[in-house]
Order: structure tokens, then C-alpha cells, then sequence
């Protein structure tokens, strides 16, 4: 028989312990997110928001506070009460660096932790490279903004890589890289820098998506679809709030799904694919296939091709309209197979589609859909530019932060 504990003595078991535990780091990683969104909120907005209550709420603003994460910023008026504190992210408490990889280059980004941008690094040029010069680019670029930003190093949070293909986390922990579209062999992430801080990579269209859902223009949506159209085409999949990661967080890769059996030789080996028709390599051959001439394999070109479009040039306009087509029908069954609320359409070449065919966009779209779900979504340029995918690299090591005990040691300003 087991003894009893002593009368009057109150034991709690270790469950327990850890289940209150865990249960304050969420919320106290739910308020530190909840401030970080906002920019700028109150204690009441935050117990309101993440379904605390108002003691709790204050409790653990106090604890944010104190490790330097959040502060006051003055305050507002009440109703005829004592005026209402204003609290926000303590941006200079710590620093994450976002990069936007591809296979002409690096765009490094630093940001505060309010995500303010406060430097930014680029290597590269027009021309292709290998994984190895791209790993040296990276590493330069990183060298550069740890010079010039030597005194907040310290506070750096990690680093967000947007790579261009698939990646996937191994039994090891390992991050690997499977860029079949560029012909690369499969590359270990850890071998593209090494600054001693840790790094965290993820698909560009999966980093895009991560700008988008926190402060761009699938904020809020519980279901989107964020689609990035560069040379390279890809999806973020947003279901109940949360971005589909697959089971080996290969989902998304909606560029390589077939939209003609037997169509055009994608980079990928495959043909038929969404990026051989929608992609710009794609789009600006098929113009050139016309005798076409232009400047470029860039945003000059693409806006090039839409402007003698838009003045009647008949092999322009073919070319924008089997652009149109495609891209409608390729939406259109990711409409029917998710039902988002929102579709956002970003990268270079689709922010560059959205500026004037964004009408013919949607209805291409839901001609492609099902009347039911077609009428459910609203279409959206980017919020996010250029700085959409190094943005959304740079939030991966502060999610993971967040998602982390919020009261274990952190960098201090």
C-alpha cells in the first residue's frame, strides 16, 4: 500500500507540473506573437484576441517585458479612466536575417525584431550558377552585414533560407535541398553557409506565403492559396490558418502538375507542367518562338510583351492569352481542390500579370472552377514585392523562437 501524503500537505504530480507548464509557454508564445503582428496593441486587445483573460494577459505581458522581448510605448486615453498602455515588439531586442536564394544570386535581408528591414545584401548576377557559387554568395553576403552590423550580431535570432526547389528535414535532422528543376544533385542546406548561428530553410513559395499570411494579404484567411510566379512557379497552401507542409514538406510544388499530357519539356523533365507555360523562361521563349525581339529575360521583357498586348500586336496577344488560360485552369483546380477564401498572386512575373490582368485572371479562374467554389474566393495581388520570399525566410527563425519556451535564454539588446 503506498503511503498517503501527510494531512495538510498539497502535492502536485510531475504531469501536472508540465502540463501547466507547457500550457503558460503557449500563451505567453501566443501574446508574443499577438504584439509582433499587431505592432502595437494593448493588454486588453490581447486578452480579447487570444482568449485570455485580463490578469492572465497582463501577467504575461509583465514576463515579456521583463526579458526585453515587448514594451510600452506610451499610452491612449480611456473613457474616462487611467489611460490605457500601448504595447509593441522591443525591436531592438533582437535581429533575423532572411535570404531569397535562387540560381542567379542571393538577396539577403536583416530585420528587427518588429520585422523592420535594416539592411540588406546582394551577390550574383544574370548569369546561372552551381550550387557551390551560390553557397559562396551567401556566405560573402553574410560576412558583409555581419561587419556592418557587428554590435546587434549577437542578438541574431538565425537565419531564413528560401530555396529554390524541395526541401526536406531527415531522420538526422539534416535539411536537404532537391532542386530537380535547376539539375543540381541533392544539396545539404548546412553547406551553404556556416556563420555559427543556426539555419533554417524552406521552399521560396512556402516563404512567400509566410510574408503573406502574416502581414500581407492572406492575413486573417483561414483558407488561401498564395501563388509565386517567377522563373520558377509555386503555392503556399493555407488550410485552417496554417501553411500545408506535406509529409516530407514537399507540398506545393504546384508548378510541376500536369495541365497537358504530352506538352511542353518542363526544366524539370517532366512535360506538360504549369511552369512550361506560366514560368518566365516560358512565357518570354514562346514570345521569341513569334520572331519577337525584346530586351532582357527579366521585368522589362514580361512588361514588354504585356504593353504590345495591351496595343493589339497579335502574337503578343496570343502569348498573354494562353498565359491567361493556363493559368486559369491551373488555379482553378487548386480552387476546386482546397475552396480558399483568397487567392494571392505574387513573384515578379505575377505582380507583373496582376498590374493589368487581373480581371481576366479571375475570370480565367472561375471558369476553371466550379460555380460554387468559384464565387467563394477573392483574388489579390501581393502584398510583398521583391522582398516577398527573403521576408518570409526571415520570419522562420522567429516562428521558431516563438514556438520555443519564450522563458528560456534568449539574445538581449
Amino acid at each position: 500500500m503506498s503511503a498517503e501524503p501527510a494531512a495538510g500537505r498539497h502535492t502536485t504530480s510531475l504531469p501536472e507540473v508540465s502540463t501547466v507548464t507547457t500550457l503558460r509557454q503557449r500563451n505567453r508564445a501566443l501574446v508574443l506573437k499577438h504584439v509582433i503582428l499587431a505592432q502595437q496593441t494593448t493588454r486588453a486587445a490581447i486578452a480579447r484576441d487570444s482568449g485570455l483573460s485580463t490578469a492572465s494577459a497582463a501577467n504575461l505581458v509583465a514576463d515579456l517585458i521583463n526579458d526585453g522581448l515587448v514594451e510600452e510605448r506610451g499610452s491612449v486615453s480611456s473613457k474616462g479612466g487611467r489611460p490605457i498602455a500601448l504595447i509593441g515588439p522591443r525591436a531592438e531586442s533582437a535581429v533575423t536575417i532572411g535570404a531569397d536564394i535562387g540560381e542567379r544570386g542571393v538577396a539577403v535581408e536583416m530585420f528587427d525584431l518588429a520585422m523592420n528591414r535594416i539592411d540588406r545584401e546582394f551577390r550574383g548576377g544574370a548569369e546561372e550558377e552551381s550550387p557551390e557559387k551560390i553557397g559562396v554568395d551567401l556566405q560573402d553576403a553574410l560576412e558583409a552585414l555581419r561587419d556592418r552590423n557587428a554590435a546587434r550580431w549577437p542578438t541574431l535570432l538565425g537565419i531564413g533560407l528560401g530555396l529554390p526547389g524541395l526541401v526536406e528535414v531527415g531522420a538526422d535532422g539534416r535539411q536537404m535541398l532537391y532542386a530537380q528543376s535547376l539539375g543540381w544533385p541533392p544539396v545539404p542546406v548546412a553547406s551553404l553557409c556556416d556563420v555559427g548561428t543556426p539555419v533554417l530553410a524552406e521552399n521560396g513559395a512556402k516563404m512567400q506565403t509566410r510574408a503573406e499570411l502574416w502581414f500581407g494579404n492572406a492575413r486573417g484567411a483561414s483558407h488561401a492559396l498564395v501563388a509565386l510566379l517567377g522563373r520558377g512557379v509555386g503555392i503556399g497552401v493555407v488550410t485552417d490558418g496554417r501553411l500545408m507542409q506535406g509529409s516530407h514538406s514537399s507540398a506545393g510544388e504546384w508548378g510541376h502538375t500536369v495541365v497537358e499530357r504530352g506538352g511542353r519539356v518542363c526544366r524539370c523533365g517532366n512535360r506538360g507542367c504549369v511552369e512550361a507555360y506560366v514560368g518566365a523562361d516560358a512565357i518570354l521563349d514562346a514570345w521569341r518562338r513569334t520572331g519577337a525581339t525584346f530586351e532582357g529575360t527579366g521585368w522589362r521583357a514580361i512588361g514588354e510583351l504585356i504593353t504590345a498586348a495591351g496595343a493589339g500586336d497579335p502574337a503578343a496577344s496570343a502569348i498573354v492569352d494562353d498565359v491567361v488560360d493556363c493559368l486559369g485552369a491551373a488555379l482553378g483546380g487548386m480552387v476546386n481542390l482546397t475552396g480558399p477564401e483568397r487567392i494571392v498572386i505574387g513573384g515578379w512575373v505575377g505582380l507583373r500579370l496582376m498590374e493589368s490582368l487581373s480581371d481576366r485572371i479571375g475570370a480565367s479562374i472561375r471558369r476553371h472552377s466550379l460555380a460554387r467554389p468559384a464565387g467563394q474566393f477573392r483574388l489579390l495581388g501581393a502584398a510583398f514585392g521583391g522582398d516577398a520570399v527573403a521576408t518570409g525566410s526571415a520570419l522562420l527563425p522567429l516562428e521558431a523562437m516563438i514556438a520555443a519556451d519564450p522563458a528560456a535564454p534568449r539574445p538581449r539588446g
